[in-house]
């Protein structure tokens, strides 16, 4: 398989990355984009290149709080290799971009056919678990503005860049909280000169300070 950003297909060996890539389409996802509903039958995997997808449980109250973040390091609905039929949770797009996507069934079937394809999905499902851990043990001990560094961090690594394209709403959304709350604390991390906001956009700073 020729270079890809994304980290786990590119540690294929060469037998699995040769037969998993005449299933691989490239396309583009908006800023927004669901890619699955919470208890929707999964049709496709998406491996992000430059897309970054949040995991989100929504309450009834309507409100949604992130649980993971996949980007360039993982794919997003690889159950779907391990025989998982159902979405868990829904997926929503935090940064527009290509992603390279398979039918569930061919991903399963290669999956079974080839050892390393199979460990890494199941490696890809163990971290989204243990970042679903991390978030819960954050939202229980931490308060808004560490959660908020964290956020940032995260993006950060997984864009490779200190520009985040990122609305107040969204991120409010994300962290469930009020988009007041983030507003103050974006302005607090601003005056401390760890970041510097303008709308629609972060830029990190200071990645240490964070």
């Amino acid at each position: 398989m020729p270079p890809t950003p994304n980290l786990l297909l590119a540690s294929l060996p060469k037998a699995a990355a040769a037969a998993i890539r005449p299933h691989l389409k490239l396309i583009e996802l908006r800023l927004g984009e669901v890619v699955a509903e919470s208890g929707s039958r999964i049709k496709t995997a998406c491996f992000p290149l430059t897309a970054v997808i949040s995991l989100v449980v929504e309450l009834a109250s309507g409100q949604m709080i992130e649980t993971a973040m996949v980007g360039c390091d993982g794919v997003v609905n690889g159950g779907a290799a391990l025989d998982g039929k159902m979405s868990l949770h829904k997926s929503i797009v935090q940064l527009a971009g290509s992603v390279l996507t398979i039918p569930a069934e061919d991903l399963a079937q290669l999956a079974d056919d080839h050892a390393p394809l199979r460990a890494l999905v199941i490696r890809n499902e163990q971290f989204l678990l243990a970042q679903s851990q991390q978030s819960v043990a954050c939202n229980a001990v931490h308060d808004v503005e560490s959660r908020m560094c964290r956020w940032l961090l995260r993006m950060r690594d997984l864009t490779d860049s200190s520009e985040l394209t990122v609305t107040q709403d969204f991120l409010a959304q994300m962290l469930g909280v009020s988009r007041p709350t983030v507003a103050i604390i974006a302005a607090t991390l601003q005056k401390a000169g760890y970041i510097r906001y303008r709308r629609g956009s972060i830029r990190v700073l200071d990645v240490a300070g964070l």
